[in-house]
């Protein structure tokens, strides 16, 4: 963030009366953030904003920033509030929480982190260490509950905010909302959705804990899907699936995740973006990956039952381009992607 930015979003937080100072002293709770993901600014914002007392920040390194799907740098923010800042790979360090011991915070409120906070760390607050998952919990326990749910075809998902547990989002429900997931949403959107919850949540829990009450339930651990981790490898699309599986993988895992794929000769070529077409597949003439053109010259691929038209795509090494321009430079008619090797 440029100086100037950094005295806009400070003159925004003094115009709301909200003086932002060193050592001032703020209403309970104090809250060390820890967060990297892109869900996790606008919930940050909102604390600043509202006047509550963020001692620290931890955010990863640039290093593993870039390595992260997703990631928002969240350091300008904190700078232009006079938040400190710890930068770390690894959250459970030593050197880490003993920065954060010594702020002796209330809340340890980690948001949009991957890696799990072990039991040293959890002990630190004062008050407790919350968390989110975006899923109805215990639905979609586990890595990429966003990207699972839309590849699965969930017309529904959710927000979960959890008292931190070592093991992955077992801890009590504090609060939970939903999430409806349209035809028009992919990955980002539904992330953004993500952090508007996260803002609501704050606003309604945290004037709890100000009066000494964490609201929790325990989670039905029957009811718990339990969802694996995803590879930028994993992305590879399976044609023979139906027009409709191949649309949810394909916004599934537009950006900023690694993106859907398949090698056309030869070349590695994303799909970013794309739509069912109605059109009838003629199992004489097409097999599933055959690449045609509708008579506005945008690309259609066939599925296992009809065809995806191409809004977005990408070839190894080149720019990401339109769907129509991409027909005029390597998504030729009487093209054909390779079959997968495994189904999805």
């Amino acid at each position: 963030m440029t100086d100037s930015s950094a005295g806009q979003l400070l003159s925004e937080l003094n115009s709301a009366g909200l003086k932002v100072q060193p050592g001032e002293k703020h209403r309970m709770p104090v809250i060390v953030f820890v967060g990297a993901h892109m869900e996790s600014h606008a919930p940050f914002l909102h604390l600043i904003r509202c006047g509550y007392r963020i001692c620290g920040l931890v955010t990863l390194d640039p290093a593993s920033l870039q390595k992260m799907s997703g990631a928002v740098d969240l350091v300008s923010t904190a700078e232009a509030a006079r938040i400190p800042v710890l930068r770390v790979s690894n959250v459970n360090e030593p050197s880490c929480v003993a920065w954060i011991r010594e702020k002796e915070p209330d809340l340890l409120l980690v948001v949009g982190w991957t890696r799990l906070v072990k039991d040293e760390l959890l002990r630190v607050p004062k008050v407790a260490c919350l968390g989110f998952h975006a899923s109805l919990l215990p639905k979609y326990r586990g890595r990429a509950p966003v990207n699972w749910a839309i590849i699965r075809g969930e017309t529904m998902t959710g927000n979960t905010m959890i008292l931190l547990e070592p093991e992955a989002d077992t801890g009590d429900i504090v609060a939970q909302k939903n999430i409806e997931i349209t035809d028009e949403d992919d990955c980002r959107t539904i992330y953004e959705k993500v952090a508007l919850t996260e803002v609501d949540m704050l606003e309604e829990v945290l004037p709890l804990i100000q009066q000494g009450v964490v609201p929790r339930r325990k989670q039905d651990d029957s009811q718990a899907t339990v969802m694996p981790k995803r590879r930028p490898e994993d992305g590879r699309i399976d044609w023979r699936r139906s027009t409709r599986d191949v649309c949810n993988w394909v916004r599934a895992l537009t950006q900023p995740y690694p993106g859907a794929f398949s090698v056309l000769d030869r070349q590695k070529v994303w799909i970013w973006a794309a739509r069912g077409d109605r059109r009838p597949l003629i199992r004489g003439n097409d097999k599933p990956g055959d690449v045609t053109k509708d008579t506005e010259g945008w690309p259609l691929v066939a599925t296992g039952d009809g065809w995806i038209r191409i809004l977005e795509a990408q070839c190894e090494g080149g720019p990401k381009l339109s769907g129509r321009e991409a027909g005029e430079t390597f998504l030729f008619a009487g093209g054909s992607f390779e079959e997968a090797t495994e189904a999805l």
